[in-house]
């Protein structure tokens, strides 16, 4: 038997809860991840399911997602194709052990398709591309913290493989409704979201999140401006006529407008307090990150833990080139480290 959304005590409770008619939220635990869990949504549709993502592989993701769908009288076996919003290990990871069990195809967003390549066969050296941003910023000394090694567990590089179809700007005619396909580049740079837009139903992925800001760029490649091209993907999402948000991580909100409005509003505040800890004399993104205040609790960039502290020197990062970009600061660079003055 499902559960009813409303009145669920925590958005990661294990179970399979009715957030439309024949749409279900399957939240998924995260192990080694703070987000504790991933929000996967099985739709029915006629005899079998369509899966916006579909979680991290992991055997208690597992154990718990062919519980859940047991709650509908469905296993993995029914399930027809999956629709998965970006790469990242909780979203696209279990399709691809999935597939490799039942044959079930698995369909991309095309604009991360230079991603899974790189994913696929990252080398001696996972996120290298990253380390080296990473000491251009400043920030050498987080480098010893990110994985080495091709046979990481933790980064589970042995699933990521093509999919079966890439995704463009297109609607997806399923048996039960269609669902549009939207470009949303930022969080990752092929990240879509998928519109029902007959039902009023916003399948968002990391894009828009109820309680939390998405990380910006962090992945595989290193591609120019995705924080301005996060913000356009957020105008882009706005215009949309009003639509029920069912997120990644978090419960589901009845109106996504207020959340995107928010998520503008604070990457404005951030870019004006970036450019006052440029103007106090903060240079590199490291330096910079660590004036500003990180999490809802207002946390000191030392206060997280060690990955974290990577997306948020990161995240300075495009900030300040976002200000450069607007003619406000200017990058200077020195023996290969980004510096960044306010213009005169």
């Amino acid at each position: 038997m499902t559960t009813a959304e409303v009145g669920s005590p925590a958005w990661d409770e294990p179970g399979c809860f009715e957030v439309a008619p024949h749409v279900y939220r399957i939240p998924l635990p995260l192990p080694h991840d703070g987000l504790r869990a991933v929000n996967v949504y099985a739709i029915v549709d006629g005899d079998g399911l369509v899966m916006i993502d579909s979680g991290q592989q992991v055997d208690v993701a597992r154990s718990v997602f062919v519980a859940a769908l047991g709650q509908i009288n469905a296993s993995p076996g029914d399930i027809e194709r999956f629709l998965v919003t970006h790469i990242h290990r909780d979203h696209y990871t279990q399709a691809v052990a999935l597939r490799r069990d039942f044959g079930t195809p698995i369909s991309l967003g095309v604009g991360e398709r230079e991603s899974i390549h790189r994913a696929a066969d990252p080398g001696p050296i996972p996120l290298r591309e990253q380390m080296v941003e990473l000491e251009r910023c400043g920030a050498s000394k987080l480098l010893d913290h990110l994985p080495s090694s091709h046979d990481s567990q933790d980064m589970v590089w042995r699933f990521y493989e093509e999919p079966d179809s890439w995704l463009g700007e297109e609607v997806l005619e399923l048996k039960s409704r269609r669902l549009r396909v939207i470009a949303t580049p930022g969080h990752t740079k092929g990240h879509v979201v998928f519109f029902d837009e007959d039902n009023g139903l916003l399948f968002a992925g990391d894009h828009v999140l109820p309680h939390i800001t998405p990380s910006i760029g962090f992945e595989p490649i290193v591609y120019p401006n995705p924080l301005g091209s996060y913000l356009e993907s957020l105008r882009r999402v706005r215009r949309l006529p009003e639509a029920r948000l069912l997120p990644a991580h978090g419960h589901p909100a009845d109106r996504f407008s207020p959340r995107v409005d928010a998520l503008l509003d604070h990457h404005d505040h951030r870019l004006r307090a970036t450019k006052i800890a440029v103007g106090e004399g903060a240079q590199t993104p490291y330096e910079v990150a660590a004036q500003l205040q990180w999490t809802r609790r207002g946390r000191h960039l030392e206060e997280l833990d060690s990955f974290n502290q990577m997306l948020a020197v990161m995240e300075t990062k495009f900030h300040l080139e976002l200000l450069v970009a607007q003619g406000v600061a200017q990058q200077v660079n020195h023996d290969g480290i980004y510096r960044f003055t306010l213009v005169a």
